[in-house]
């Protein structure tokens, strides 16, 4: 293996000196092969000699040379990490493509600077990668076209941080494969759930209310109860949920639930835990608070708050988690704080008293 190496080797630069693309590719085939018969036996020194070699060679060769070396190259599961890096970054998708979709050899940092700079189509082969983790996912939906988006939203090794369901839900307002397709993801954080089911309530309530005008009413109620039984479903499914709603009914249990505890999950973005504290201090339903906190005006939260005789701190803890949930600015929040302070308790109270009527009021019968 020693003598084929030295020899291949010698080869190489003799291939570089002679400058005649067809002994590049030659050598580059036979240095290729020899290291595919024996990469699992190479030590780190040997790789990168042999990775020296390539990179240099992949530099000397044309596009159609360099693109059929990518396809052969892009499964070895040891190929050499700058050469790899090198067809990667390549601006032909022809080069990239098969790298970028198989290689387990590339790491986070150049995907993400691969998605950041380069085409679409260098996206979409990015998106169809076994395993994405979540700074190569924020990069794609962001910047990436429907096509991409939508193929990245149904990648199974996909994971997705907070920012990136958020602008994954935001897209599939109007794109109801993606939203299929979000929807359908397992792990997906209960508040974009709510949040996407929200967005899409909207589209269906238009789409109903146009071809039939005159069950409009009926429409929008019908809407408000399947959203009541959905939030039901996907709550009794959330391991997130079961965990906040033991604490929080401790919590209540032994006299420590109270405004400022409210605040506290509030401020610390604990979604489930300030929804169910919220449904407890008011005497409302769950499902009634939760579609406040993601599809609520802000006056809703303003009023609940009030009647708890909650300060602004409370006030702007939940509008703020709100704003985290579904977007906003804290702008937004701040021009509130004038609103909150004019809003008479005496008034808050009998706003509350109104919305346990309407939480309690039956949802009409389908005819």
């Amino acid at each position: 293996m020693a003598e084929a190496q030295q020899s291949v080797i010698e080869e190489f630069e003799e291939a570089i000196a002679s400058k005649d693309a067809g002994h590049r590719a030659d050598a580059l085939g036979r240095i290729t092969d020899l290291f595919a018969a024996g990469a699992t036996l190479y030590n780190e020194e040997q790789v990168a000699l042999f990775d020296d070699v390539m990179h240099r060679l992949v530099e000397q060769i044309d596009e159609t040379m360099r693109a059929a070396f990518g396809k052969r190259i892009a499964t070895l599961p040891e190929a050499p990490p700058k050469t790899i890096r090198t067809l990667a970054t390549d601006d032909s998708i022809a080069v990239a493509g098969p790298v970028l979709a198989r290689s387990e050899r590339i790491d986070d940092a150049t995907l993400v600077e691969s998605a950041s700079t380069k085409s679409q189509d260098h996206l979409l082969a990015i998106s169809q990668r076994r395993s994405l983790g979540e700074a190569v996912t924020d990069v794609l939906v962001e910047r990436g076209n429907s096509q991409v988006a939508l193929n990245t939203a149904k990648n199974p090794g996909a994971k997705f941080s907070d920012a990136g369901y958020d602008k994954l839900v935001t897209r599939s307002h109007d794109d109801i494969d993606l939203a299929a397709s979000v929807w359908a993801r397992p792990e997906i954080p209960r508040q974009h759930l709510l949040k996407l089911f929200a967005d899409a309530s909207a589209t269906v309530r238009r789409r109903l209310e146009a071809s039939d005008p005159g069950k409009a009413s009926q429409v929008r109620d019908m809407i408000a109860h399947a959203a009541g039984q959905l939030q039901n479903k996907t709550r009794s499914h959330s391991v997130d949920y079961t965990s906040a709603r033991a604490f929080v009914d401790t919590l209540h249990k032994v006299g420590k639930l109270d405004v400022k505890q409210l605040t506290a999950f509030a401020g610390s973005g604990m979604f489930d835990a300030a929804a169910v504290a919220m449904s407890i201090l008011c005497d409302l339903p769950i499902d009634f608070i939760e579609r406040v906190l993601v599809e609520g005006k802000t006056e809703q939260i303003l009023v609940l708050v009030k009647a708890l005789d909650g300060g602004w701190d409370t006030a702007k803890a939940i509008l703020t988690l709100k704003a985290q949930t579904i977007g906003g600015s804290m702008h937004e929040i701040e021009q509130s704080a004038a609103q909150f302070a004019k809003l008479q308790q005496e008034t808050a109270k009998k706003a509350i008293v109104f919305y346990r009527r309407l939480a309690q009021t039956p949802a009409p019968q389908k005819t």
